[in-house]
């Protein structure tokens, strides 16, 4: 659902809202979150579990969802995992300004949002490298910011091992995450309602 008006919607505004919906807000239009399915979930666990190991004892923090970002006063995300590395970006209840890496875990409703709307947010603010991430049929996708703009670097499926460019000495072994994710159930490959509703 997307609530519109003349005026743009500002962050703090979004801030003052009722914990119950989980909002973005994207060039002053906030679009209400619907729950994620449990596959989504499953492939952001155990992309977390991986990841989180590889920054521990150093500056940069993975972070994961549900976390706001506040990118400008009309401007804000809840990335599925990220990564920071300034750690002045870390306040109260929010992280402020672009992270160095966002993961995202793509839904069938949710791609021409994430694909477009959101991967254009990123590149304008500055986010270093952005990874999409296709539950079923596995594939991540990964983008690099070329001059605030996104272009794709690269491309694998649930075989062989992934590196960053934005963090050379991480190391992703999609053949072993793919392996301990369980089979999608048949209503959640094909998800009926759209999640981000205009």
């Amino acid at each position: 659902m997307e609530a519109r008006r003349n005026k743009p919607i500002t962050f703090a505004e979004v801030r003052s809202w009722d914990d119950e919906t989980r909002w973005e807000l994207l060039d002053g239009h906030a679009y209400a979150m619907s729950s994620p399915s449990v596959m989504h979930q499953d492939v952001v666990l155990a992309l977390a579990l991986r990841l989180s190991p590889q920054f521990q004892g150093g500056q940069c923090r993975l972070y994961v969802a549900p976390l706001d970002v506040k990118l400008s006063e009309h401007d804000m995300v809840q990335p599925d995992l990220m990564v920071v590395c300034q750690p002045e970006q870390v306040k109260g209840g929010y992280i402020d300004g672009a992270p160095r890496l966002i993961v995202e875990v793509l839904s069938p409703s949710t791609q021409r949002h994430d694909r477009i709307r959101k991967l254009d947010l990123y590149g304008k603010f500055g986010v270093n490298e952005c990874w999409l991430v296709t539950p079923h049929p596995f594939m991540l996708e990964v983008y690099t910011n070329q001059e605030g703009v996104f272009a794709r670097v690269g491309a694998a499926s649930e075989n062989g091992t992934f590196r960053s460019q934005a963090f050379p000495e991480l190391k992703l072994d999609l053949a072993e995450l793919f392996a301990n994710l369980p089979l999608p159930p048949a209503d959640d490959v094909h998800e009926p309602t759209p999640a981000y509703r205009a």
